[in-house]
């Protein structure tokens, strides 16, 4: 069987990871382009963790300049099985108030300025969406939740905006009226592409505000997110921490076939493939590409 090793993407607050033994951080070179930093690979408890802060040292990258094919890209070649994305979000629910942790398992997609696939010309392949997150992954994170007294919600759907500016009042409504659950501006086209990878992928959202929907509260401001944000981080490591420690040491496979995506996704022939995206396609579909 596959040796698990766990990925973890630190989102905004999150830029490193306390507990890790063994750190040693790695440069692995991608043809999509830069990652938001080098990884850092250690472990917890015994288990192979790979960390990579999303936003790069210091915060510099906005959602919209994160390289998320890049970074996929190396985690995949970092050798990563299961992938936790810890991300701030905004809560369009009363029951979900700031400080609440959503295992989010769907999402909504309302990004149009990044690139949202590893396929095109040359090489085409439409993997499933419809069930974006590995259940066990979710079930061990509920697990780990639960054990360390993390208020936390099963279940949720995440509106990924562009950004990087906050909703007005009118989009805050109308996001609300649909019933999302959260809003963030990150785990979009992550999750795509972590799929694409055949990663088994699940998110942690984190609640930091009400948006701008609430009538009680004040519409959001970096300063407000701040201020939850290191709650939160405290809260996310300990979370982390507890995940590693009762993680299974041999990767389960998905029961929805999160780790076998690509087994029905390609659809160009063999002979119509550009070698070139082929060569760039290696680390994360050689397992069908090469068969």
């Amino acid at each position: 069987m596959t040796k698990s090793v766990l990925g973890i993407i630190g989102g905004s607050g999150i830029y490193d990871l306390p507990g890790l033994e063994n750190v040693r951080e790695e440069a692995i070179a991608s043809p999509w382009g830069e990652p938001s930093a080098p990884l850092r690979r250690g472990e917890m408890a015994g288990l192979p963790i790979v960390f990579l802060p999303r936003h790069g040292p210091g915060h510099a990258l906005s959602p919209s300049d994160i390289n998320y094919r890049a970074n996929i890209d190396v985690l995949k070649r970092a050798g990563v099985t299961d992938l936790v994305a810890l991300s701030a979000c905004g809560s369009f629910k009363e029951e979900l108030p700031p400080g609440t942790f959503v295992l989010v398992d769907q999402f909504v997609d309302r990004t149009h300025k990044r690139e949202s696939s590893f396929f095109g010309k040359g090489c085409v392949a439409h993997v499933s969406m419809a069930h974006p997150v590995s259940p066990l992954l979710a079930k061990h994170l509920a697990a780990a939740a639960e054990a360390e007294r993390i208020a936390f919600a099963r279940g949720g759907t995440y509106l990924c905006m562009e950004g990087p500016q906050f909703s007005s009042l009118a989009e805050s409504l109308t996001y609300k009226a649909q019933g999302y659950s959260v809003i963030g501006m990150t785990n979009m086209p992550e999750a795509k592409l972590a799929r694409e990878a055949e990663i088994c992928y699940a998110s942690v959202a984190m609640v930091t505000d009400f948006d701008c929907w609430h009538p009680a509260h004040d519409a959001v401001t970096v300063q407000d997110i701040i201020r939850v944000l290191n709650s939160n981080a405290e809260k996310a490591k300990a979370l982390v921490a507890r995940l590693a420690r009762d993680f299974p040491r041999e990767h389960e496979p998905c029961p929805i076939g999160s780790d076998r995506a690509l087994d029905t996704a390609l659809i160009t022939a063999p002979a119509a493939r550009d070698p070139q995206l082929l060569a760039k396609l290696d680390a994360v579909a050689g397992r069908v590409l090469r068969s």
